[in-house]
């Protein structure tokens, strides 16, 4: 009571306590969605110039072979060179091969997702397999490259069952086809590792 007035008596009345939740959830701004197509694009065209690429440098080693002569002491000698006389050759041949059958077989499988309307990349596990396997033919690519090019050098006469020194002379076109296939095999590997930059660049935004 104060000065002789009453205090009004406590009801008693406890309003119930109210929680309010907020969920706030990923929103891919214009900007994020524009940066993945871009690099969605890239990937599909990097992948078809590497198959063309590949496809080139084993085109070119397959058909790479001549007969032709070489004068020794007035005496004419044939000569014959043909790709498959050489193992580092033919790992060319098949390392090539399996690089087109994995890239063809990717640009399938992202044709497929874009027809339904998906993204091309799935997950964080598909990017770490075309990155594992990206870096494999990479480095498989770079092996064969080099072996290639050592059995190539002229001094040396790499080509098996021929021991005959500067034979690039008479077989010009069987030479011109192997360091041109050489050289699409080094291309080749460029642009895997350009993907697999690509693959780690996406790994670490995501």
């Amino acid at each position: 009571m104060i000065n002789g007035v009453k205090n009004p008596p406590d009801i008693g009345i406890q309003l119930p306590e109210t929680k309010l939740t907020m969920e706030i959830g990923t929103v891919n701004s214009p900007l994020d969605e524009s940066v993945n197509g871009i690099a969605e694009v890239m990937q599909v065209v990097l992948r078809v110039l590497c198959v063309v690429s590949s496809v080139t440098a084993l085109s070119l080693m397959v058909t790479a072979e001549q007969n032709s002569n070489i004068t020794v002491l007035g005496f004419k000698i044939p000569l014959h060179s043909k790709w498959s006389f050489s193992h580092s050759f033919e790992y060319l041949v098949g390392i090539s091969a399996a690089v087109a059958v994995h890239l063809i077989l990717q640009l399938l499988i992202s044709g497929t997702r874009l027809l339904r309307g998906l993204q091309i990349i799935s997950s964080r596990n598909h990017v770490w397999l075309i990155f594992s396997v990206d870096q494999v033919f990479a480095l498989a690519l770079m092996s064969a490259g080099s072996s290639a090019s050592g059995v190539s050098s002229l001094n040396h006469s790499g080509i098996r069952h021929t021991a005959l020194p500067n034979f690039c002379k008479p077989l010009h076109r069987f030479c011109d086809r192997v360091a041109t296939s050489i050289a699409f095999t080094f291309l080749s590997c460029f642009l895997l590792v350009v993907l697999v930059v690509l693959d780690v660049l996406w790994l670490s935004k995501h």
